[in-house]
């Protein structure tokens, strides 16, 4: 049987955008071989035509104009690599009204724009994928979709930005600060020039509400994920971790039970028998609960061309393999489901350092207003500071994170503590 013809444009030629242009011409023939698909890149849509050219676009296929791509009868799949909101938004907007279906890794623009793109698809009967959004060219959506359909999924737990594991693994094993680790990821292009969207959390808040709404099957907007970034790690916290038995990583997590939901972002002590102690640099990994299927951790790179290009050719092949295109199970919405509480309270071990006058009774004053809040300490590690002060770090039991903020609030209000210096969660 002869394979199906497919046509494709590629919104974007530059680092993902040439990986999946790469993957699509250098393994074509085995593509036809197992798929029984012919891709074809039709058009491409970049600023940059001597540089598309020169990567071996036909001339005549390289446009800079929407429409061009958008009137075009032939073209079957769109494939979406600018990154950001606009034009991209715009433009998928006007590719899925045409009929045609988009492939993206834009998880920012699905992040915020979900809610608004899945209709316009629905309307007009094509498909909206986007496996490459989240996790790099881990299968993480299609496991989600395809793979754990028999299971109430009631914990994710990820480390789902690369840049950011890279710069804790660096601190780890290289006793590097902050600065100097960040610097290295630029210097490597793993961190951009700008690097909050990693930094800051907000890459991985938006992978987040995807995961989790998928996980879920309900609506969490990115709005409603409690977000904290690595930009308050220092160098003696990744040492107490390793001194109290953990590392440190950048968690993504989600928890279910019944209609209450836990969904948050944050540096976290990882004990260093947990699976996810050992994913180290730029690989991310993601760990799934299901009530029958139990743990499943899927792992491997997060970011990159060929691992990125990887996710996007396995949703241009799903695509062009539906007679009819598949949608989430529920209503995508920039609000939380009717009935559905996503917390703003949870609960956790919790790793406190702080700066205080070093003489008797100090100790004392801040065991009793955590006490007093109900959080009761689990270890208590005191060490000699420069001149008259000490550094005093404790590791919690389990306690609410409201009553945890109102301790070190009291605390830091006592006349001989100088400065809380680390709040960081525990799993």
């Amino acid at each position: 049987m002869a394979a199906k013809k497919v046509n494709v444009a590629i919104l974007g030629l530059g680092t993902v955008g040439g990986g999946t242009y790469d993957i699509l011409t250098q393994n074509h023939d085995m593509i036809v071989r197992t798929q029984g698909l012919d891709f074809c890149v039709r058009r491409v849509l970049d600023r940059d035509r001597d540089r598309v050219v020169a990567r071996g676009v036909s001339p005549d296929a390289v446009t800079c104009n929407i429409d061009d791509i958008v009137n075009d009868k032939e073209i079957d799949v769109v494939v979406e690599t600018m990154g950001g909101v606009e034009p991209a938004g715009s433009f998928i907007a006007k590719l899925l009204e045409s009929g045609k279906t988009v492939v993206t890794a834009n998880k920012e623009l699905i992040g915020k724009c979900w809610h608004k793109l899945e209709p316009i698809a629905k309307a007009h009967g094509a498909g909206l994928y986007f496996e490459a959004s989240c996790v790099g060219g881990v299968p993480i959506i299609r496991t989600l979709n395809e793979s754990m359909q028999a299971n109430h999924i009631c914990e994710l737990y990820g480390i789902i930005n690369g840049t950011t594991n890279y710069i804790l693994t660096k601190m780890t094993e290289e006793g590097l600060s902050y600065e100097t680790a960040l610097r290295e990821a630029q210097q490597l292009g793993y961190a951009e020039f700008n690097p909050s969207a990693d930094v800051d959390g907000f890459d991985a808040v938006y992978k987040l509400a995807i995961l989790s709404s998928l996980a879920f099957h309900t609506s969490i907007p990115y709005t409603h994920i409690y977000r904290e970034g690595i930009t308050r790690i220092t160098a003696d916290d990744i040492k107490s971790a390793n001194e109290l038995g953990y590392v440190v990583k950048l968690l993504a997590i989600g928890r279910r039970e019944g209609n209450r939901i836990e969904a948050r972002v944050h540096p976290t002590f990882v004990p260093k028998d947990h699976p996810l102690a050992s994913v180290r640099g730029a690989f991310n990994a993601v760990l799934l609960t299901g009530d029958f299927v139990d743990d499943i951790m899927l792992y491997g790179r997060g970011a990159g061309a060929r691992p990125t290009g990887s996710a996007i050719v396995s949703d241009v092949v799903f695509a062009a393999k539906r007679k009819t295109h598949e949608y989430t199970d529920f209503a995508v919405s920039d609000k939380p489901d009717a009935g559905m509480e996503i917390a703003d309270d949870f609960t956790s071990k919790y790793y406190i350092a702080l700066t205080a006058c070093d003489r008797a009774g100090v100790l004392a004053q801040v065991a009793k207003i955590l006490g007093d809040c109900g959080v009761s300490i689990g270890t208590i590690l005191q060490k000699e500071g420069k001149g008259e002060h000490a550094t005093i770090t404790f590791l919690t039991h389990t306690a609410s994170e409201k009553a945890v903020t109102e301790a070190l609030a009291r605390i830091e209000k006592l006349e001989y503590v100088r400065s809380i210096d680390s709040l960081v969660r525990c799993l």
